[in-house]
C-alpha cells in the first residue's frame, strides 16, 4: 500500500508472493533482504546456521528463473557469507553479478568524517571499506579527501586534523555502529540500510563518477590486492558501462 501511495514514476505494479520462482522470474535486480534478524548480543556468525537454507533456496531459484544478467545484492546478514552461498547455488549466473552491501558501512564512515571535519558527508570522497560487513571490517581514509565549496580538495587526515581519532575511535565507531543501533532501538538499522541499498544499486546501475570509487562486497577471483579467490570481500570498486572492475 505504501509503495503505491508513494506514486513512484517507475512503479508499474506490486506482486506479493512467498514463492521465489515467482519473485525472481526474469528479474533485472534482486535484493535479498530476507534473513533472520540480528538481535542484541548476537554476532553475524550466529546467524549463519539459520540463514544458510534461505540463501541456498534463493540461489537455486535465481539460477532457474532470473535473467543471467541479473544484479544480485545481498543485504541479509551475515551478508558476505550469504552472498557467497547464493552465488554457489546459481552457477549459471556470473559471480560478478553478486554483491553484498557494504555501502552502509561506507555511508557511516563518510558521516563520521563529515561530523569531525565540519563538512557534509557528500563532500567526503573515496573512503574504502575493506573486508567483511562486520566488526572485522577496516574503514580506510588513507586515499580519501574532502571536496571544498570552491572545488579544491584536502586529504581527510588534514581536514579532520586528529590522527588519534582517525586511528582509534573512528575505526571502532564504524566497525560497531550496527551493534550500537541495535542497542539503541532494539532492532537492526532500517532507514539507513534502505538508503544504503538505494545508493549501492544506483552506483552499480549508473557507474561511479570520474576519479571516484565506491565499496562493495564482491566475489574475488584472486587477482586483486592479494586476496585469495573464492571469498566475498569488500574492495574499492569502480564501475563503468555496467561492468564491475576491481
Amino acid at each position: 500500500m505504501e509503495l503505491e501511495d508513494c506514486a513512484l514514476p517507475l512503479l508499474k505494479g506490486v506482486v506479493i508472493t512467498a514463492d521465489p520462482d515467482v519473485a525472481f522470474k526474469d528479474c533485472d535486480v534482486a535484493v535479498l533482504v530476507g534473513a533472520m534478524p540480528r538481535k542484541d548480543g548476537m554476532e553475524r556468525k550466529d546467524l549463519l546456521a539459520a540463514n544458510v537454507k534461505i540463501f541456498k533456496a534463493q540461489g537455486k531459484s535465481l539460477d532457474t528463473v532470473a535473467k543471467k544478467s541479473v544484479k544480485v545484492l545481498v543485504v541479509g546478514n551475515p551478508a558476505n557469507t550469504n552472498c557467497l552461498i547464493a552465488s554457489e547455488f546459481a552457477p549459471s549466473i556470473p559471480k560478478s553479478q553478486f554483491t553484498c552491501l557494504t555501502q552502509l558501512d561506507l555511508n557511516r564512515a563518510k558521516a563520521q568524517v563529515g561530523l569531525h571535519a565540519s563538512v557534509s558527508a557528500s563532500q567526503v570522497k573515496n573512503v574504502i571499506i575493506w573486508g567483511n560487513h562486520s566488526s572485522t571490517q577496516y574503514p580506510d581514509i588513507s586515499h580519501a579527501h574532502v571536496v571544498n565549496a570552491d572545488g579544491s580538495t584536502v586529504p581527510v587526515a588534514q581536514a579532520v586534523n586528529n590522527d588519534a581519532y582517525l586511528q582509534g575511535e573512528f575505526i571502532k565507531t564504524v566497525q560497531t555502529r550496527g551493534a550500537a543501533v541495535i542497542k539503541a532501538r532494539k532492532l537492526s538499522s532500517a532507514l539507513s540500510a534502505a538508503k544504503a541499498i538505494g545508493d549501492h544499486l544506483h552506483t552499480w546501475w549508473f557507474g561511479t563518477a570520474a576519479g571516484e570509487h565506491t565499496s562493495m562486497g564482491v566475489i574475488t577471483d584472486g587477482s586483486s590486492y592479494g586476496i585469495k579467490a573464492g571469498l566475498c570481500y569488500s574492495f574499492p570498486v569502480t564501475i563503468k558501462a555496467r561492468r564491475l572492475a576491481l
